[in-house]
């Protein structure tokens, strides 16, 4: 019997070829965005005070690691309010102080993140936006939304840490 007319072949290579599709087509996106009045380096201060985190910070919480390009840090993330956690772990891929933040993770191929705050001042406030985008097969089975609302609590709490002072 010929390999290429066997049914075994053509079911795997189904498979396979599906398996292929969806890991490129498996691409959504989350972006969560807020105006606040301070300045971005009051801003940087507060976002990146890991050892204070948890005194306003809700949603994703750094529990290990230090903020720096190359470093794993650990996260509890709390998609919903009052939920579970959910223990994450992210490596710093770029900082620009004052500005910019990005950090990735996951499990390549099935559902990788990449995670950026930008930091921007205009005038007396500064804008702080949140977008993550995922990819991979898992993608396709998954709505990110109660991420997107997570994130919109954050920037909610941030905020209101900042206007406190």
């Amino acid at each position: 019997m010929d390999i290429l007319s066997s049914k075994w072949f053509i079911g795997i290579a189904i498979i396979v070829l599906l398996l292929i599709v969806l890991i490129f087509t498996g691409k959504k996106s989350v972006n969560a965005e807020i105006s606040i009045n301070g300045t971005k380096e009051e801003v940087w201060a507060v976002l990146t005070n890991f050892t204070k985190a948890k005194e306003w910070n809700r949603v994703l919480i750094p529990i290990e690691g230090t903020l720096g390009v190359g470093n794993k840090i650990k996260y509890e993330f709390y998609q919903d309010e009052g939920g579970k956690a959910a223990v994450m772990d992210a490596e710093v891929r770029q900082i620009k102080s004052g500005e910019l933040i990005n950090q990735n993770g996951g499990i390549p191929g099935i559902l990788t993140f990449n995670h950026h705050y930008f930091i921007k001042e205009s005038g007396s406030t500064t804008t702080v936006k949140i977008t993550e985008e995922y990819r991979g097969i898992m993608v396709n089975f998954w709505n990110p939304k109660p991420v997107e609302k997570a994130y919109e609590r954050l920037l909610v709490s941030l905020k209101q840490k900042i206007e406190a002072k």
